[in-house]
Order: C-alpha cells, then structure tokens, then sequence
C-alpha cells in the first residue's frame, strides 16, 4: 500500500506540474485555487492543506523547481567527474543536463524568467536564494578547472557562472518557441562549441 508521505508527495508533484501550467498559461493573478485543484484533480481543501495559500504554494513552485535544476546540472557534474572527464566536460554536461531539464518542464522555466526580474513579488528573495544555489554549482566547476589549468585565471567566476545559466536558460527558451523543430542534440551541439571556444580560450580558425 502507498504511504502517507508517499500520498503527499505524490499529491505535491500534481500541485506543482497543474499551478505550474496555468500560471505559465495566464499569470499568477489570474489563476485560482479552484483552477489549480481542478487541473491537479484534487479538492480545493487540499491544496490549502499542502501550502497556506497561493502565494505560498507559487513560491514553493519556484523554489522545487529551481532546486530540481541544480540537482540536475549537479548530477551532470558528479557522473562526469566519476567517468574521469575534465571539469569542462563537466561544464559540456551541465548545460546538455540543463536543456534536457526545461525540455521536460517549459512552463516552469518560462515561468521563472518571466518572475526572476520582477521586483514586487513576496517570493523575491527566495527565488534569488535558490538561483545562487544553481549558479553556485557552475562556480564550483569553474573553480576546479581554473586549478586544474583547464581554464585562464583571468575567468571572472561569478559572472562567467552566471552567463552560462543565462545562455542555457535563453537558448533553450528560444529553442521552444522557435525552433521546436530542432533536437535537443543539435542545440546542445552549438551551445557546446560555444562552451569549448569562448570560455575555454580557444581562438577562433579563419
């Protein structure tokens, strides 16, 4: 038999994949309670139950989300490192484990750009908190391959760990509405040769 915690995470997930959808489909503000137990196929009583109220369920969103991320791109690192690669093998996996993620959740990451620069929301600060925490594992892996002589000591980590979230985030963004035609091979392909040529140093071949 299912256990209880068993129940309610289950419960939590179809919470999280239905307030998700509608958000993504027509805003925060426009989205009920109501809407969002009817999509989960839960009562209304539930969702209360597992979050005080929208805004926390909202922020909970954004903060699973995020955390499900970085446990990706932190997988990708760990299975690279054990397989021996370079830590910008490491970086190579990381953004096909990045675009493989917002491949299965859209919604989610439309959702979290269109929030991320938005200044008046009650969910601000933990939405900065878990984005470090995803940036903070790209550090960790620029910091490696600085020691290791992989990369150029010149590197600024911080912003250099930031405009690979960001080129990840943008480029499959981009992907999705524009190009769905492409695999997501071909467009890791060409963040890759992105990845290899800037910010491993090599000169561009004329």
């Amino acid at each position: 038999m299912e256990s209880s915690s068993t129940r309610r995470m289950n419960t939590r997930r179809k919470l999280f994949e239905a307030a998700v959808t509608l958000i993504a489909e027509q805003g925060f503000s426009s989205t009920t309670v109501d809407e969002i137990a009817e999509r989960a196929g839960v009562a209304k009583g539930t969702v209360y139950y597992n979050f005080a109220s929208k805004t926390v369920l909202f922020e909970e969103l954004l903060r699973h989300g995020i955390e499900l991320l970085t446990g990706s791109l932190q997988q990708a690192a760990d299975a690279t490192a054990a397989r021996g690669g370079s830590n910008v093998d490491a970086l190579d996996a990381m953004i096909r484990a990045g675009l493989e993620f917002i491949s299965a959740y859209p919604a989610l990451t439309q959702l979290y750009v269109a929030e991320l620069w938005r200044t008046n929301r009650a969910w601000q600060s933990t939405l900065m908190q878990v984005r470090q925490q995803a940036i903070a594992v790209i550090e960790t892996v620029l910091r490696k391959a600085i020691s290791a002589g992989e990369l150029s000591e010149e590197i600024d980590i911080p912003l250099t760990a930031s405009a690979l979230f960001g080129m990840v985030l943008v480029a499959a963004l981009d992907w999705q509405s524009f190009q769905p035609e492409r695999s997501v091979d071909e467009v890791h392909s060409a963040l890759s040769r992105l990845l290899q040529g800037r910010v491993g140093g090599d000169s561009p071949r004329g």
